[in-house]
C-alpha cells in the first residue's frame, strides 16, 4: 500500500479511543440500492412472510486467492478447522491476532483446488493481503474493491440472496427446474436465463435461502430472471435501510473493531496497512469508553464463535486462544428493551432542551463500530451492547450484546446506557445529548424463534 502507513498515523495520534471516538466516519453504507423498494417495514416482514431479493454485489471486498499456498496460507490465519475443507465447500472465515483478538469475520468460499475467495468487510481481506505479500506462501491474490472505493462502475461478480419462506419456489421458477437439495454452507451450479449461476447454501434471517453469484456481466439477466420468477410469490427487494437490520434477528454481530491497533507484534502489518485502510478511517461511537483501545477488542467468544476455535492445526493465535479457552467467557445474547423506555427517549425529541440520542429507525446505529455499555441491577458493568435498532417483525427495538456469565440468562433485566457521554462526541451522526438509560430484557440469540430452529447448526447461533 502508498502513502501514510497505519502505524505512522497512529504514531501521531494521540490517544486511540478518543481518535476513533470522533472520526468524522459514520456506519456502513450500502451503494449501489436504493435506501428503500417499497418501505423497510414492508421488505422486514417479507424476509420471514414471503420471500427477499438482497443484492449484496455493491458493499462487501472480495479477495480471491489462488497458488499452491493458498490453502495452507488460509488455515494458518483462521482460527477454523479445515479438516473436511473442499471444493464447492464455504465457511465462515475467523483470523485473530497473535494476542487472540478478532480481526473480523468474512465468508471462504473454496471454488476449486488452488483457488478461493474471500467476501466481507475489508479487516480480514487486509490481513490475507499482508501475508500474501510477506513472501512466505506461494499464493497471488486478486481485490476486487467494494463500489464506494471505485469508479470504473464495474466489479468482478454480482452476488444476491433469496430467502425465505418461498425463496426456493422461486429459484426454482428462475431454473426452471427443481434446485438440488443443498447442506448449509455447500454450493452448487444452475443455469438461469442461459448463465451459469454459483448457488450457496446460506442464510440471512433464519428462513431458507441460497447466494447467487456469477460473472459481472451476466448481472442483468440473472437479476431480471429472479425478480420475474418473484412475481408470482411475494418476493420484495430490500433495500439498504432494512438489509442492515436483519442481523437484529439473525444474531450475528457484523461490528468487530479489528484488534490490530496495539502489539508489537502487529507493527509490520501496521507498517504495511495504509492510514486510508478500514482501520484508519473507521468510527467508533456509543457509551462505553474503556482506558485503552483494548477495551474495544472482542474474543471469537464474545461474539458465539468459540465453538469455531480448533486446536487442530497451527494458526496465528492459537497460543494465546489456548489460555482463552479456559474462561470466563462472556455470552452472546439479544437485548429487547423496553418499549416504554424506548418511547420516552423518542418523546424526547418532540420538546425543547435536552434530548436523548436520537434512535433510528430501522437501525439506529450511528457509526461503523457501536459500544454501549450494559449495566446490572447493581449499576456494575455487565456487558457490551454492540448492534441496535427495529424489527417490525418482532415490533421490538432489540440490541446484539455480550455479557458476562452471571447476567447472560434469559430474563435477567438489565439497562443499556444509551448515548455518549459529555453531551456526545465530534462525529456528524452525533447531535448534542444527553445519556439515559433504557430497561432490557435478556433473550436467546438469535431472538427469532424461526431463526433459532434454521440456524440450529448454522454459524450465527454456535456458542463456546
Amino acid at each position: 500500500m502508498s502513502g501514510q502507513s497505519l502505524e505512522a498515523m497512529l504514531n501521531g495520534a494521540g490517544d486511540l479511543v478518543e481518535l476513533l471516538r470522533n472520526q468524522q466516519t459514520g456506519p456502513n453504507v450500502y451503494p449501489g440500492v436504493p435506501a428503500e423498494y417499497s418501505n423497510w417495514r414492508s421488505e422486514q416482514w417479507a424476509w420471514q412472510n414471503t420471500a427477499v431479493l438482497y443484492n449484496q454485489s455493491y458493499h462487501m471486498v472480495d479477495l480471491e486467492v489462488r497458488g499452491p499456498d493458498a490453502f495452507a496460507m488460509l488455515e494458518y490465519l483462521a482460527v477454523n478447522s479445515f479438516k473436511g475443507f473442499v471444493p464447492d465447500k464455504a465457511k465462515q472465515f475467523v483470523p485473530c491476532t497473535p494476542y487472540g483478538h478478532v480481526i473480523g469475520d468474512v465468508i471462504l468460499f473454496y471454488l476449486e483446488e488452488q483457488r478461493f475467495n474471500l467476501v466481507g468487510r475489508a479487516p480480514s481481506i487486509e490481513w490475507v493481503e499482508f501475508h500474501a505479500a510477506s513472501g512466505k506462501w506461494n499464493v497471488e491474490v486478486e481485490r476486487d474493491e467494494r463500489w464506494a472505493m471505485r469508479t470504473d462502475g464495474k466489479r468482478k461478480n454480482y452476488r444476491f440472496q433469496v430467502q425465505g419462506p418461498n425463496a426456493m419456489k422461486i429459484i426454482e421458477q428462475a431454473c426452471g427446474l427443481t434446485p438440488p437439495e443443498l447442506k448449509f454452507f455447500n454450493i452448487t451450479h444452475l443455469t438461469i436465463a442461459g448463465k451459469t449461476v454459483h448457488a450457496l447454501r446460506h442464510g440471512m434471517a433464519g428462513q431458507p435461502g441460497w447466494e447467487l453469484y456469477g460473472p459481472w456481466e451476466d448481472y442483468g439477466a440473472v437479476h431480471a430472471a429472479l425478480v420475474e420468477a418473484g412475481k408470482d410469490h411475494g418476493m420484495a427487494l430490500v433495500g439498504g435501510r432494512a438489509y442492515s437490520s436483519n442481523t437484529l434477528e439473525s444474531g450475528w454481530i457484523p461490528s468487530p473493531l479489528p484488534a490490530i491497533y496495539t502489539g508489537e507484534e502487529l507493527r509490520p502489518f501496521r507498517e504495511w496497512l495504509s492510514a486510508n485502510s478500514y482501520a484508519g478511517k473507521c468510527s467508533i461511537g456509543g457509551s462505553w469508553v474503556p482506558d485503552s483501545i483494548e477495551g474495544y477488542y472482542l474474543t471469537p467468544w464474545d461474539l458465539g464463535y468459540g465453538s469455531f476455535v480448533k486446536f487442530d492445526h497451527d494458526f496465528v493465535g492459537r497460543a494465546a486462544l489456548e489460555e482463552m479457552a479456559k474462561g470466563p467467557h462472556r455470552r452472546k445474547v439479544t437485548l429487547a428493551l423496553d418499549n416504554e423506555d424506548v418511547m420516552r427517549v423518542q418523546s424526547s425529541a418532540l420538546a425543547k432542551g435536552e434530548r436523548a440520542k436520537f434512535m433510528e429507525y430501522p437501525s439506529a446505529v450511528y457509526a461503523m463500530h457501536p459500544f454501549d455499555e450494559v449495566r446490572a441491577a447493581d449499576g456494575s458493568l455487565a456487558g457490551l451492547s454492540t448492534w441496535i435498532g427495529y424489527t417490525a417483525n418482532e415490533g421490538k427495538f432489540l440490541t446484539l450484546a455480550m455479557l458476562d456469565e452471571a447476567h447472560a440468562a434469559p430474563g435477567t433485566q438489565v439497562s443499556l446506557v444509551w448515548g455518549e457521554p459529555n453531551g456526545g462526541t465530534r462525529k456528524p451522526t452525533v447531535e448534542p445529548h444527553v445519556q439515559t438509560t433504557i430497561k432490557a430484557t435478556v433473550a436467546p440469540v438469535p431472538y427469532s424463534e424461526v431463526a433459532r430452529d434454521a440456524y440450529a447448526d448454522g454459524w450465527r447461533t454456535r456458542q463456546g
